[in-house]
């Protein structure tokens, strides 16, 4: 089967996943069957290829440790991932031919052609002038939502083959991963060692380690570098060098920082980016000197809400992680931060306490699963870079507030799915930078967008007015019916009571007894 994993490329991987009793196939009449591993050297030229238990007496007798029970079941553990997604092909079916997703990829540009040329019809025709502004708007919203759906019910079965020959593709990679994976278990088993110590700290980072620790109890250290030291932990007695100030930790192997870390509080720089974190302790909350945390390139997938308390931070760099949220009161609390950087992860929406950063200069925020942006996220008057490129089909539009962020000198909105620009997006009048590539945009049109920052600017702008004015001239009729409505009730009110009263004289001079009687009157009566 083609999604099998090729004994020639990958040998143990192939022999690991034939022992997987969900994965073992049946006896295949190819050439060669899973479990053959790849050729084997010439003391086992004389063994049958083509026999399964030879091959893997062949390959059991190259590593040895494979027959290992231990070893076997912790590279079973390691490949969980293949074997599942090997599970879901074999479902789904084989990869596509290039003919079939070069098909497919055209397919799917017409019918986007199409989509932008009929929406970009429906925003140019022009208004009836029976029709107000709103009634107007709503009608052709109906009408692009009705064309949106259309497309993309055109797009399903072409969108199926090109997802399926991407999850092809990754599976092929994930292979190769898993092979090299397999590769560390078995040499670790060689040498006697468990798999989490594949590559120990040598003796003279041990060394160095001790060294600075013994220093900083002679005299005290502000600055301390360890970076790339293959450090797999970090001492508690980090956390007694009270002086120091900047502490690199970076691309090394830790997997965790000690509590203690709490007692450096005197620290501002803290670098542990490039390792092995999965989660940073709650005391980091305690450094209340902290300026600059960058932790990117880890595999944290949350931040403690402690964080929040660091109120001295200026730059937080949180990149290339596999966070899904920040946390709740961050903005309440890092008034002071300048420059953010979430780039990288799996964030599908910012909290709305993050427009409460009043001192945000600078934020990267591409790569990510964002949805939207908060409501309020105009409150920023300082944001000066921004960037929400390659959020995909996530990101579809932005907050009218968006127009109030007014010291903006550089915006990248390109590869997601946005059609129209904020009526606001005019107001931003320092603006230097814009990439809006790889955008289904409709407002403004995209023969505007290809004529440049400028053109786009000045599009936003004049439709921005003409706002207003179909606005102004909606609450001037609104007036003129109200001072309408105003005169003709006190005319009808004027009007009745003068005939009440008109009413009541005839009727008290008919009704009189004394009155003398006109026989004309009488006979009108």
């Amino acid at each position: 089967m083609a999604m099998d994993p090729n004994p020639k490329s990958f040998p143990i991987l192939s022999y690991v996943m034939a022992r997987i009793p969900s994965l073992s196939p049946r006896p295949p009449a190819v050439e060669f069957d899973i479990e053959q591993p790849a050729s084997p050297p010439s003391r086992h030229a004389a063994k049958n290829p083509s026999d399964p238990s030879s091959s893997s007496s062949q390959i059991v007798d190259d590593m040895p440790h494979l027959s290992d029970p231990k070893v076997l079941a912790s590279m079973t553990s390691a490949i969980s991932d293949v074997a599942q997604t090997r599970s879901i092909l074999k479902t789904l079916g084989e990869r596509p031919d290039h003919e079939a997703i070069d098909t497919a990829k055209a397919k799917l540009a017409d019918v986007e052609a199409n989509l932008s040329a009929k929406l970009q019809e429906i925003v140019l025709s022009p208004r009836p002038a029976d029709v107000e502004m709103l009634e107007w708007r709503a009608l052709l919203a109906e009408r692009e939502n009705e064309c949106r759906q259309a497309a993309d019910k055109e797009k399903q079965l072409y969108n199926a083959i090109v997802q399926l020959d991407e999850m092809h593709e990754a599976y092929a990679k994930m292979l190769k991963e898993a092979e090299q994976r397999l590769v560390k278990i078995y040499e670790s088993a060689e040498r006697g060692l468990q798999e989490e110590k594949l590559d120990p700290v040598s003796e003279e980072t041990n060394e160095e380690v001790a060294r600075i620790l013994q220093e900083a109890n002679e005299k005290e250290i502000d600055r301390i570098n360890l970076s790339s030291r293959r450090l797999q932990f970090l001492p508690e007695e980090f956390g007694r060098i009270r002086g120091l100030v900047v502490l690199d930790i970076s691309s090394n192997q830790l997997q965790n920082i000690p509590d203690s870390i709490s007692g450096l509080e005197n620290l501002e720089e803290l670098n542990a980016s490039s390792n092995l974190l999965e989660s940073l302790p709650d005391t980091i909350g305690l450094l209340q000197k902290l300026k600059l945390l960058n932790v990117s390139g880890n595999t944290l997938q949350a931040l403690p809400d402690s964080i929040c308390h660091c109120r001295s931070l200026v730059e937080l760099d949180v990149s290339f992680n596999a966070l899904t949220y920040l946390p709740t009161n961050i903005g309440h609390e890092l008034v002071n931060l300048e420059k953010l950087s979430i780039q990288l992860n799996k964030i599908r929406s910012l909290p709305s306490s993050f427009c409460d950063m009043i001192s945000l200069r600078y934020l990267d925020a591409h790569f990510n699963e964002l949805h939207g942006l908060p409501q309020a996220i105009g409150k920023l008057t300082q944001l000066e870079y921004l960037n929400l490129a390659s959020n995909f089909t996530d990101l579809t539009e932005l907050p009218h507030t968006f127009g109030d962020l007014s010291s903006l000198r550089e915006l990248d909105l390109s590869n997601n799915q946005i059609h129209a620009l904020p009526d606001t997006f005019g107001h931003l009048e320092n603006l230097e930078k814009l990439n809006l590539e790889q955008n289904p945009l409709v407002i403004p049109p995209m023969e505007v967008v290809n004529s440049g920052l400028d053109a786009v600017r000045t599009f936003m702008s004049k439709r921005w007015l003409e706002i207003l004015e179909e606005e102004d001239r909606k609450r001037t009729l609104e007036m003129d019916e109200q001072v309408q409505t105003g005169w003709l009730t006190r005319s009808t009110t004027w009007l009745k009571s003068y005939i009440s009263g008109v009413s009541e004289t005839v009727s008290g001079i008919v009704g009189s007894p004394n009155s003398p009687k006109d026989p004309y009157l009488e006979q009108q009566l």
